[in-house]
């Protein structure tokens, strides 16, 4: 009997099937958790460093939207590029620990890290109308981002699902391919020559 080969090969394609929808709905809904926040006004970092560790954890994702410079508070958690004699040359998301009229006008800032003993040993202006101020975190998010950084682990990605789907189309051209089994022969019930009675 042929029944079960072909129980098994439905079984194979319908998993087959499964496996590709499943992939192509986690790009999706992958592409569209990259796009809504940037459609919303969001801006992204990923927390790359331990200094807001209680709050924003490493690897946790900070979504921000621009307010105006005027309308910053102490409190707030703001990302921005720390000055050039700091000696940090990275963006920093720290939060304003103090605000105070600087000497040539506007507003001298002084931020810390909530998981830093003592606040940042450097003072700014900032001179843009707006600043970028953290409205949410999402914990553990950024690490497929700092995953994604590294070109194997990217290649592997964005390789491994286009592997797949690849497979699953080869193995259903050959299936198509193939010419179709004759039905209701003794070749193909699985019975050998024998001796025929009459």
């Amino acid at each position: 009997m042929t029944r079960q080969p072909t129980e098994r090969a439905s079984i194979a394609r319908r998993l087959s099937r499964w496996s590709v929808n499943l992939v192509v709905f986690v790009v999706i809904a992958a592409c569209a958790a990259w796009l809504l926040p940037s459609l919303l006004g969001y801006t992204r970092y990923v927390i790359t460093g331990g200094s807001m560790t209680g709050t924003y954890d490493k690897g946790s994702i900070v979504l921000e939207k621009p307010v105006p410079v005027s309308g910053l508070k102490v409190g707030d958690v703001i990302t921005y590029l720390p000055p050039a004699d700091s000696g940090v040359s990275n963006l920093v998301t720290h939060r304003i620990l103090e605000m105070k009229p600087a000497a040539g006008g506007g507003t001298l800032f002084t931020t810390k890290g909530d998981a830093n003993p003592k606040p940042d040993p450097w003072h700014f202006t900032l001179v843009s109308q707006e600043q970028p101020v953290v409205q949410l975190g999402v914990p553990h998010a950024g690490w497929v981002l700092i995953a994604l950084a590294d070109r194997n682990t990217r290649m592997m990605v964005i390789g491994g699902p286009a592997v797949l789907i690849a497979l699953v189309a080869l193995g259903q051209l050959v299936g198509a391919a193939r010419p179709p089994k004759r039905r209701g022969t003794a070749a193909a019930d699985g019975a050998g020559p024998g001796p025929v009675s009459g």
